[in-house]
């Protein structure tokens, strides 16, 4: 039975040979001359203001969970809205709760993001 997998390996091997070997010949080949200004930290062209260790706003997290949000719900339910008809038809009703379950939670997120106060863009 495991001889069934051997070009699954072969292949896995190969892919990770040749990542490997991509990764460290850029830096065997690639170009060294470090310069106090590749060597600096870049913010957007802007020079650092402040430490790493500083506290970062509640706000940045938030809009970031909002994307989450918005991300999952548009990869699970646009395709199940699509198929809706057709998996209602073979299975049934707990293809809608399970839907509405999903969704549930997803706007527990957003009551969350709006009692933190994550849709003021002030």
């Amino acid at each position: 039975m495991i001889i069934q997998y051997i070009p699954v390996f072969i292949v896995i091997i190969v892919a990770a040979g040749f990542a490997g070997v991509t990764v460290f010949s850029s830096e065997i080949f690639g170009p060294q001359r470090p310069t106090k200004g590749k060597l600096s930290t870049y913010e957007s062209g802007m020079e650092p203001v402040g430490t790493t260790h500083e506290r970062i706003s509640i706000k940045y997290y938030l809009v970031g969970m909002l994307f989450i949000i918005f991300d999952l719900e548009v990869i699970f339910v646009y395709p199940w809205a699509v198929q809706f008809r057709r998996l209602f038809r073979e299975i049934g009703m707990p293809v809608f709760i399970s839907m509405m379950i999903f969704l549930v939670v997803l706007e527990l997120g957003f009551l969350y993001v709006y009692k933190k106060g994550g849709f003021k863009w002030d």
